[in-house]
């Protein structure tokens, strides 16, 4: 199963160009989702002008040099390694569903540019890293919404709330579900139950991408924004000497005491 190309098959009843650009559509849905987020939002205006403000009070200058490699040590760390996470466990479930993605997505884009013509033969390696990248999805998916959620570990509420925030996981746990169900069962000549998870696949693909600006996807982009700005802001010391917020209950005396987050 894991080097069966499941696109070149479905070409016998759905043309390459389709699938093509249906994954153009995706795109577009992706990038439109994010401008519009970014202008609702306010997101990127509100990081630019916070990095002017912190640049205020930075108390050294930076080289060139140095800044570049505080960058390149963020994307290495923060980004690649997700090592802003403390707890170990939701470390190993971000980073397997964060690689598990990049290469389902990287590969399915491989796949229906490149093989997806009918009798058409795929890399072995790319058909395994397609199933991999989708079995990595789901592992790392489930194991964060049956276990992980913050909602459910520190606020007692149950595995199946959902809401708006959760539309990212759940479209991205679910295509890559269906991806695994399509494929086996398309392998095993099951025609019916092939069909049906093909037609979820593509739904719960519409969803993912359709639902950037209701999700937590665009939160893909400005993460790593954010980790740089304030490894720069602490090596140039302005993050040390920014004023307390306005609004902090300890400078008005009210005896509150901030609980620290809590990491799993």
């Amino acid at each position: 199963m894991i080097t069966n190309n499941p696109f070149s098959t479905l070409a016998e009843i759905v043309p390459a160009i389709a699938m093509q650009g249906f994954v153009i559509a995706m795109a577009a849905l992706t990038l439109i989702g994010v401008l519009v987020d970014i202008i609702h939002k306010k997101n990127v205006k509100y990081f630019f002008e916070n990095a002017k403000k912190t640049k205020e009070y930075a108390t050294k200058n930076l080289p060139a040099g140095k800044a570049a490699a505080i960058v390149a040590k963020t994307v290495a760390s923060d980004v690649m390694t997700s090592s802003e996470f403390c707890g170990v466990k939701r470390r190993v479930a971000h980073l397997l569903g964060m690689y598990g993605s990049i290469f389902l997505w990287v590969t399915t884009f491989i796949l229906i540019f490149s093989y997806s013509a009918i009798g058409s033969t795929a890399p072995a390696l790319v058909t395994q890293l397609w199933h991999l990248g989708a079995l990595m999805t789901c592992v790392g998916g489930y194991w964060f919404w049956f276990t992980m959620r913050v909602d459910v570990a520190a606020e007692a509420h149950k595995w199946y709330r959902i809401v708006f925030a959760d539309l990212f996981v759940l479209a991205l746990v679910t295509s890559s579900t269906f991806a695994l169900a399509w494929s086996f069962t398309q392998f095993s000549a099951m025609a019916g139950w092939s069909v049906l998870f093909f037609i979820l696949y593509v739904v719960s693909n519409i969803i993912l991408f359709g639902g950037v600006y209701w999700s937590k996807f665009a939160h893909m982009f400005y993460k790593p924004g954010a980790a740089i700005q304030k490894n720069l802001a602490e090596a140039d010391g302005s993050r040390d000497n920014l004023p307390p917020p306005a609004d902090a209950p300890e400078q008005f005396g009210l005896g509150i005491k901030r609980e620290e987050p809590k990491h799993y």
